[in-house]
């Protein structure tokens, strides 16, 4: 992988991984457009520029890191359970699911789900409108809708957010609980994955690896401080009809 190779990558997992449009197949897309194969040196450095995006979250989250935060934490944690359950347990599966076609289907299926949802909570004022406040039966359900991230294209962000849409949540409120339960999920992944090929990180070249990193969690810090902002005036809607024509253009390419 040369450095303009890592920047596009770069650059593509630190705008899509807390969007609700799927990071995975988004990097699996570009990827493929690139030239890139998913060899074993590919994957590890898709665990260093995840590894920036959670730097990310903890950047702009900093000041929640503190013993007043526990309970918040906690539920964060619960949230993580039932995913942390089922990767552990059917994680060759999930990643015999990777392929373009899949990705497509799954943008697709999230985009009408959005358009939908959105419909549904129009006229519904949100019961939660701060994280703080987010109960422990809300944590639980937001938790299992966000195992069906674990499909490709579904969208780890995407999952947890209609989840917590669903119970209650106001738009901004599941954008930033997404974020903090973004924090053990990719922690946990990307842990697996670095001890998985590890010593595949002696066969990448330095530079592209930081060069890489450095964009990730510079686009990643930026897109978080902006997606609240954009969710302060619109809805999802956009993201619905933007991962209905992206799915609806794979499945024409390939």
């Amino acid at each position: 992988m040369n450095i303009f190779q890592s920047i596009i990558l770069g650059f593509i997992e630190g705008l899509t991984e807390f969007l609700p449009i799927s990071s995975t197949g988004h990097l699996i897309v570009v990827s493929h457009w690139l030239g890139l194969e998913q060899t074993d040196s590919n994957k590890a450095f898709e665990v260093i520029i995840q590894l920036a995006a959670i730097l990310a979250v903890v950047a702009n989250y900093k000041e929640r890191f503190s013993p007043k935060y526990v309970g918040l934490w906690t539920k964060v944690a619960l949230s993580f359970v039932p995913v942390g359950i089922v990767g552990l347990l059917f994680h060759d599966q999930i990643k015999s699911l990777f392929s373009v076609p899949v990705v497509a289907i799954m943008f697709i299926v999230g985009g009408v789900i959005f358009l939908l949802l959105e419909k549904y909570i129009a006229n519904k004022p949100p019961s939660v409108e701060d994280i703080n406040q987010v109960s422990y039966k809300q944590s639980l359900i937001i938790g299992i809708a966000q195992v069906f991230a674990l499909i490709p294209g579904t969208s780890r962000a995407g999952s947890t957010i209609v989840g917590a849409l669903l119970v209650g949540l106001s738009r901004k409120a599941s954008a930033e609980f997404s974020f903090l339960l973004a924090l053990p999920v990719m922690v946990a992944a990307s842990g697996l994955d670095l001890i998985s090929h590890y010593n595949d990180f002696a066969n990448e070249s330095f530079l592209p690896l930081m060069a890489g990193f450095f964009v990730a969690f510079v686009t990643a810090y930026l897109v978080i401080k902006l997606f609240i902002r954009f969710l302060d005036n619109f809805t999802f809607v956009a993201f619905g009809w933007y991962r209905i024509v992206f799915g609806i253009l794979l499945l024409l390419m390939y």
